[in-house]
């Protein structure tokens, strides 16, 4: 049974290349950065989560912004997944996935449209970074492998207490459609050790995929050659 599930509207994808030697020292002990025509990627990720229903609750928690900055990586397994640099949230509710080393940040997060246009904002609690970005979506693509690598992973990794967890996900294929960047000025990048991207982003935007399924977080410990998963308590 998944620990919860939610919906995942309005989403943007903007997508940098970047040398991978300047993203591995940015992981953690265990993961190894993954690369695509040999280059490491970096994706902002602003979009909307609509009927979160964490497990046991009466009731679906209100639609909120979140907005995501991550990389691509694998396991110690050499199994594909995403490293999160660091969340902006606009609930506090989800602080509770810090306790399996979830980056997660609350602040002030907006999204608005109007003619053809989807504008996102946000700003971290405490004058943190910050970030704007405006798209006009476009027309339905048939996704290329380069566009399913960037947007479709399974699981994602956090660190906590030393160990490495992983989060399982399973939804439907993202639903994509071209965009154009008419505006983005961000920060988050800088606050999370990368430097200025100097090419030009790829974009995605998505209607959104609903049912969205994560698993109960895991450690994932190595023994011998072998790779275990051990439950919490274990």
């Amino acid at each position: 049974m998944p620990e919860l599930r939610a919906d995942w509207l309005t989403q943007t994808f903007v997508h940098w290349a970047y040398p991978p030697a300047l993203i591995q020292p940015l992981l953690p002990r265990g993961l190894t950065v993954d690369t695509y025509d040999g280059s490491a990627w970096v994706s902002l990720t602003p979009f909307v989560m609509a009927g979160v229903r964490p497990p046991g609750s009466p009731a679906a928690l209100p639609p909120f912004a979140e907005t995501n900055l991550r990389t691509y990586v694998r396991g110690p397994d050499g199994g594909q997944g995403l490293w999160f640099l660091s969340i902006e949230v606009a609930s506090p509710v989800m602080l509770a996935a810090r306790a399996v080393g979830v980056p997660y940040h609350v602040g002030r997060l907006e999204l608005a449209r109007r003619d053809g246009v989807v504008a996102y904002s946000g700003v971290r609690r405490g004058s943190g970074p910050r970030y704007r970005l405006s798209v006009r979506p476009g027309e339905a693509i048939r996704p290329s492998r380069r566009d399913v690598w960037l947007t479709s992973r399974w699981r994602a990794f956090t660190r906590r207490l030393g160990a490495l967890w992983e989060t399982p996900v399973e939804h439907a294929p993202w639903p994509l459609r071209e965009a154009r960047l008419d505006a983005l000025s961000e920060t988050v990048t800088l606050v999370a050790g990368l430097p200025p991207p100097v090419t030009e982003p790829v974009v995605h935007f998505s209607d959104g995929v609903r049912n969205v399924r994560l698993g109960f977080s895991h450690p994932v410990r190595r023994r011998g050659r072998a790779l275990h998963h051990v439950a919490p308590d274990g």
